[in-house]
């Protein structure tokens, strides 16, 4: 199996970690191991990148349940329990035959995430992923948060959408510690986290997000769909509140003398929808790998 394309390989090259890459990329599987198995089954939440097969926009959306909503059906399939909301940007691509889809579930209880890339079969009850691509990431720029708890007074509000950020939306932007970001090239799409201590997201207008891209794994998979197509989606979920604020547009990198690399988003649509995530997370455990936000 291919695990690299040539934005992943162009990036890595600039780099000067194409043998790292190499390393990694060999645990980068098509199986869900039990291990794997195993850890879906304990998740309420899990994140979906995907483009929408009418407009091409690319979007990351949340879904939740209770522990068993996703799991493995098969050495190769991850089926999931329920969908996204009808409002949702990616109902319609959930509800389609064949769609690429990327996921990742995140468990700030341990650090640990999960990958699982594939395409999309929609089923009476939700929908199944024919997995190929599965594999983990480390725990670094993960926040732990020892526990959550099901608001089941929560219903969701009424989703608001706009081509640019509110005052509110980029403040709420600057004080994440976690985000979410989807890419594609060719039709394969990645989803993958982001995190850090508040700040480092910078929304410095209505259509403009920036972030410095901190060291990881040398995967690149990321800049590499960047490199190659700038479509991107952003996902922000309060982890008090359950508001949740998805960003479409494009991004691209920026690559410093001194090797530090900075993304640059351009906004094109909003959709933010207040109490979406029935869960509420207790108060983070910043990670000790968080480097401090540059001014």
């Amino acid at each position: 199996m291919d695990v690299y394309h040539a934005g992943s390989r162009a990036v890595q090259d600039r780099v000067g970690v194409r043998e790292d890459a190499d390393h990694v990329g060999r645990a980068v599987g098509e199986g869900i191991k039990p291990v794997a198995a195993a850890f879906l089954e304990l998740q309420p939440l899990l994140v979906l990148g995907a483009a929408d097969p009418a407009t091409g926009a690319v979007w990351a959306s949340p879904l939740t349940g209770a522990p068993g909503f996703v799991r493995a059906t098969g050495p190769r399939q991850m089926s999931v329990t329920g969908g996204v909301r009808p409002a949702d940007p990616l109902a319609t691509a959930l509800a389609t035959e064949g769609t690429r889809v990327a996921t990742i579930a995140l468990d700030p209880r341990t650090r640990r995430r999960m990958r699982l890339n594939g395409r999309l079969r929609p089923t009476p009850r939700g929908f199944a992923v024919t997995a190929e691509r599965v594999f983990s990431n480390c725990p670094r720029y993960i926040q732990r948060r020892e526990a959550y708890e099901v608001a089941a007074d929560r219903s969701p509000g009424e989703t608001r959408r706009g081509t640019e950020l509110t005052d509110a939306q980029r403040a709420f932007v600057e004080s994440v510690d976690t985000s979410f970001i989807a890419t594609v090239h060719e039709g394969e799409v990645e989803v993958s986290h982001k995190g850090g201590n508040p700040g480092f997201l910078r929304a410095p207008s209505p259509h403009e997000l920036t972030w410095r891209d901190y060291p990881g794994n040398a995967m690149f998979l990321t800049l590499g769909n960047i490199a190659l197509d700038p479509r991107a989606g952003l996902l922000f979920v309060d982890w008090s509140t359950g508001t949740v604020l998805q960003l479409t547009g494009e991004a691209h990198t920026e690559f410093g003398e001194d090797g530090e690399r900075r993304v640059r988003f351009t906004v094109r649509e909003v959709v933010e929808t207040p109490a979406a995530v029935p869960l509420r997370w207790s108060a983070p455990e910043y990670s000790p790998a968080n480097p401090a936000p540059a001014d």
